[in-house]
């Protein structure tokens, strides 16, 4: 028999990410600023719902992170965390639900980087962006070379993340930039009633919960968390840095929004367009194309950084047995989750193609980003439960923060990430079609939730007899092997 059971010897991957990638993939991963106009349609009182939810959600999300990770380093983050505080299954649901949102949030960022790209071909090649043939080639493109990059390795798909992050820093320096510029010298139309809540506050409701979804991304790196150089020491700090960074940018790309253009904002292409608008009201309109150029690569950025680290959900779920154990394959070369990668680009690109076929462009992308949040906040559902659990049954604390500090920041997470979920089944502004929306978001959450359940129970149990099999079937082998050696001795 091996010195080594195979059961032993798991896929080793490099660690490449230092402190400054890190800060980085934090911004690029959190402050996403296709999220932006969509919530900043919702008017001025969308400020108050950034600032409680920076305080209730994004604080106590910090925390988990540093706190779990320190109790469980390791690839798999979501997964890794609920599977060892509450049980396989759960580890389960919170990794799938984890991966399948970014199935539904990939293809809205193809179609907004889309969206932004046109612009920077000049006026004359705007309408591009409604071409579904141009449209579609351009977002499969963008994705099959971002699957590519990200299977190259880190070291090189890292890069793609960091310039995302630069062109991020760039392209929300020049909008808010601008706004203080117009600001200065023609002064504001908000006022103090612009922030005050609507009479029919209906359609809020669902930015709220999209506030939640834009703000998530600390745990990311942990997703990858072999893949950290010295992660104990490295994690804190760029948790810190890069939630301060991503939060100050977010409220700041949101004012300026509403400045230059108010609530009627495209929710595609609101950014490009206001920064065109304010840029030609001091004369600067030479500034758009380098804008939405830089913009393009934030973009580019976002989906890599997703691609990258939910990729790893599947490769780890396939370690374990409850998805085909192939796609836990690590390049020969590269020292990377390609079976994964590639999965997870195929089932985007459908969505991508399924996407265009839409009639309404804006609803598709609002229906898509929807149904993305309800999966995205049901691994912090488990991540926040967890530091309940560890405050209420832990008579001494054995990670980063004491009981007072993991109970106060876990129920304030955990009551804000439900409300948040709730809130989002209420329909945003560009949805025609009530009923429409509703079968959408309850259809398909019980769908991929359902399709999780099947995973685990039907295909983790078939998995594991064939697999007791196997093993035995080996060992017989040996066996007979052994005793005719003795023979021929």
């Amino acid at each position: 028999m091996s010195s080594t059971p195979q059961s032993v010897v798991q896929p080793h991957l490099i660690r490449a990410l230092g402190r400054r990638d890190l800060v980085l993939l934090f911004v690029v991963a959190v402050f996403n600023l296709n999220v932006v106009p969509s919530i900043a349609a919702n008017g001025g009182v969308t400020v108050w719902l950034w600032t409680i939810s920076l305080l209730l959600f994004f604080w106590p999300q910090g925390i988990a992170v540093i706190e779990l990770a320190h109790r469980y380093p390791g690839e798999g983050g979501v997964y890794l965390w609920a599977k060892e505080v509450f049980g396989d299954f759960h580890g389960f649901l919170s990794g799938w639900c984890y991966w399948t949102n970014n199935m539904l949030y990939v293809p809205t960022v193809m179609l907004y980087f889309v969206g932004v790209s046109v612009y920077v071909l000049g006026p004359s090649h705007h309408a591009l962006a409604d071409n579904k043939l141009f449209a579609s080639i351009a977002s499969l493109g963008l994705l099959a070379l971002l699957t590519l990059f990200n299977i190259w390795g880190l070291g090189v798909g890292k890069w793609i993340n960091n310039l995302g992050a630069i062109g991020t820093f760039i392209a929300a320096a020049v909008l808010i930039g601008l706004g203080i510029v117009i600001w200065l010298r023609f002064g504001t139309t908000i006022t103090a009633a612009d922030f005050k809540i609507p009479s029919n506050p209906k359609f809020v409701l669902n930015s709220f919960g999209v506030i939640c979804f834009g703000l998530v991304g600390l745990e990311l790196a942990s997703v990858m968390g072999d893949e950290i150089k010295d992660p104990r020491r490295t994690l804190p700090g760029a948790v810190a840095l890069g939630g301060v960074l991503s939060g100050a940018l977010y409220i700041g790309a949101t004012l300026t929004l509403l400045f230059a253009i108010g609530k009627n904002v495209n929710v595609l292409q609101g950014i490009v367009q206001a920064v065109t608008h304010m840029a030609g009201q001091v004369g600067w309109s030479w500034i758009t194309i380098p804008f939405a150029l830089m913009l393009s690569l934030s973009i580019a950025g976002i989906g890599s950084a997703w691609m990258g680290g939910s990729a790893r959900i599947p490769f780890v779920a396939g370690l374990d047995s409850y998805m085909p154990s192939w796609l836990g394959h690590v390049h020969a070369r590269y020292a990377t989750p390609d079976a994964a990668l590639i999965v997870q680009g195929i089932v985007s690109a459908i969505l991508v193609v399924l996407n265009f076929a839409g009639a309404g462009v804006q609803e598709t992308f609002q229906k898509m980003l929807s149904l993305a949040v309800v999966l995205q906040l049901v691994p912090f559902v488990y991540m926040f439960a967890a530091l309940v659990k560890f405050a209420v049954t832990e008579s001494s604390p054995r990670g980063q923060y004491g009981r007072s500090a993991m109970f106060a920041a876990g129920l304030s997470g955990l009551l804000t990430t439900i409300l948040g979920i709730a809130l989002v089944f209420f329909p945003a502004q560009q949805i025609t079609s009530l009923w429409q929306y509703e079968l959408w978001m309850v259809g398909g959450t019980v769908f991929f939730i359902g399709l999780a359940a099947f995973f685990f129970f039907v295909y983790g149990r078939r998995k594991a007899p064939r697999q007791y099999r196997e093993e035995i079937g080996d060992v017989e082998t040996e066996q007979v092997t052994g005793r005719a050696s003795e023979v021929r001795r």
